[in-house]
């Protein structure tokens, strides 16, 4: 009888000591979930869609973006947003972008027409900027004044083009070309 009490008390110690084991496992995954979720920016690209321009309402029923006049005031502004730690999808997002820019559009960007920067959103320093965007992760956005008035849009196509270098530079500089014209379609 003793050595069946023992082999009980055994068997439940056991128990109990797998019961921990997976109530402690349970917890850090939990407590791991947790610290995911309340981290303020994500990694990766944004959920909005592809396109979004956000813009003043137009003035009667039209809702057709009409392309600016040449002699209009436009300037454009391209930013990789990223955090303190990127995945290689980032990086290569934010390598691609600045190479476009510097490739097709040299003289933009010395007179300033166009400005690109890679903004870390984790920085206290750039919080004013990831503001004025609205940025939610690591994203492109591309923001255009034209006329005194501001329109900025997230670019979520990109993220698709990134293993094809030309075809991710030819997309983004056709894009860059519309937005330096003024035309927002």
């Amino acid at each position: 009888m003793k050595k069946e009490t023992k082999n009980k008390e055994k068997k439940g110690k056991s128990n109990l000591r797998k019961y921990n084991l997976a109530l402690v496992t349970v917890l850090i995954v939990v407590a791991i979930g947790f610290v995911w979720a309340s981290s303020n920016k994500p990694c990766c690209a944004g959920s909005k869609q592809p396109g979004i321009i956000t813009e003043p309402p137009v003035s009667g029923n039209s809702t057709e973006i009409v392309p600016t006049p040449q002699n209009s005031s436009v300037k454009v502004e391209v930013y990789h947003f990223h955090g303190t730690h990127q995945c290689s999808s980032c990086i290569r997002l934010g390598e691609l972008a600045e190479k476009t820019a510097n490739t097709y559009f040299a003289d933009e960007l010395a007179s300033g027409k166009l400005v690109f920067g890679h903004i870390n959103y984790d920085l206290p320093e750039n919080s004013e900027l990831s503001d004025k965007f609205e940025v939610t992760g690591s994203s492109l956005w591309i923001g255009t004044t034209r006329d005194g008035i501001f329109y900025k849009e997230e670019d979520t196509n990109v993220w698709y083009k990134l293993s094809d270098e030309a075809s991710y530079m030819n997309y983004l500089k056709g894009i860059l070309d519309k937005r330096l014209k003024g035309d927002l379609s």
